[in-house]
């Protein structure tokens, strides 16, 4: 496939914030949304609110826990074999494409604390058990115990993780909810078995829908899954760009790919957001320099804020007696432009997110500027 034209780091970005609704909040259904994004990455229940409110125009939190409710859309590992939310109709066709990816968390440690365990009968015992009743983890590792008492409960309980479909029930993920993390397979909870696996193809057009123009490594990086190259050259539609670096680059035909200098809006992104999460290259949203200070080494990935649709800061929000509070933490300089833009669309977050407190405070934190620029 040849490709001459070079797509810039700006233009990479216009396409991926188009595709991923950060342009124009998207005015279309929570659960089309959900499918358009090919899922959202939730090892919080609360994460993809946001990362809905910020895409979808009018998102209420009820239009996200009627569907939990009704069981249209669950929690379940996938990509990467991290717990996302999907569909029902994706968590039954992916989770068998993805099944190998998943299957990979049986080795190393877990492996070898595994070995003459015989998974099948592992696997028949625990769905028996969480299609009884929906079980946390501990709760299923001390019944797993007493089948195999020599072995650690928790082991095997992770050992489930990756052998069978589980989805976390309900009321866990509901907003303003905490309930236990309890699980069942996706059989029981839907009610109809696994659909065939989703063909690779399919999926390609979908990621790049979601993402593109992308590599083959992106696409990989985002779903965990290998050798895929056959796959994308097996698509005569595709097609072909550089990046800056002469890597090649796929992409729908129809794909939007704005202009560079398209004007981006600040767009709050909640922790664990896909759109820095599905490139091996993240260049395209953020700036290499920045990604200790958005990547945590506890596995945390914090909630960051787009300015010109790169990431220019990281956010949280502290609660507090009768009042909640936005906190934002620069990463570079911001303009008062910015600054003023970035207040007006943070208050807009406080009235969805803390709707109940009686007082909403937006501080910017005096940072310690990193020498690294802005990506351009």
């Amino acid at each position: 496939m040849v490709a001459s034209e070079v797509l810039d780091r700006r233009a990479l970005n216009r396409a991926l914030l188009a595709r991923q609704l950060l342009l124009d909040r998207g005015r279309l259904g929570v659960a089309d949304a959900i499918e358009w994004l090919v899922g959202m990455q939730s090892q919080a229940p609360h994460p993809p609110y946001v990362g809905l409110w910020t895409r979808v125009a009018g998102f209420q939190p009820e239009d996200l826990s009627r569907l939990l409710h009704e069981r249209a859309v669950v929690r379940i590992a996938l990509l990467r074999s991290t717990l996302h939310l999907v569909s029902a109709r994706d968590a039954l066709a992916l989770r068998p494409l993805l099944q190998p990816v998943i299957a990979r968390g049986l080795g190393g440690a877990n492996g070898r604390e595994l070995a003459g365990v015989d998974l099948a009968e592992l696997a028949d015992v625990a769905r028996a058990l969480v299609d009884e009743a929906p079980r946390t983890f501990a709760e299923l590792g001390a019944l797993l115990g007493e089948r195999w008492p020599d072995r650690r409960g928790d082991t095997l309980a992770v050992a489930v993780r990756a052998l069978l479909p589980l989805v976390q029930v309900t009321p866990r993920g509901i907003w303003g909810t905490n309930g236990p993390v309890a699980h069942t397979t996706a059989e029981r909870w839907l009610g109809r078995p696994l659909a065939p696996a989703a063909a690779p193809d399919t999926v390609v057009r979908r990621y790049l829908a979601a993402f593109g123009p992308a590599t083959v490594a992106d696409m990989q990086k985002w779903s965990g899954l290998t050798r895929l190259r056959s796959i994308f050259d097996s698509l005569p539609d595709l097609v072909s760009f550089r990046d800056e670096r002469g890597r090649l680059l796929y992409d729908l035909p129809d794909a939007p790919r704005p202009h560079p200098e398209t004007p981006a809006p600040v767009r709050f992104l909640p922790e664990w957001d896909n759109a820095l999460m599905a490139h091996a290259d993240r260049g395209r949203i953020l700036a290499d320099g920045h990604a200790p200070q958005v990547f945590t080494g506890n596995g945390i990935i914090l909630g960051t804020v787009l300015v010109d649709g790169f990431v220019a800061a990281t956010w949280r929000m502290a609660r507090h007696r009768g009042g909640a509070t936005l906190l934002v933490e620069p990463l570079r300089p911001l303009s008062t432009t910015d600054t003023r833009e970035l207040a007006g669309e943070g208050a807009r977050l406080l009235a969805f997110a803390a709707a109940g407190a009686d007082r909403h405070d937006i501080e910017v934190a005096q940072s310690k500027w990193t020498p690294y620029p802005q990506a351009t």
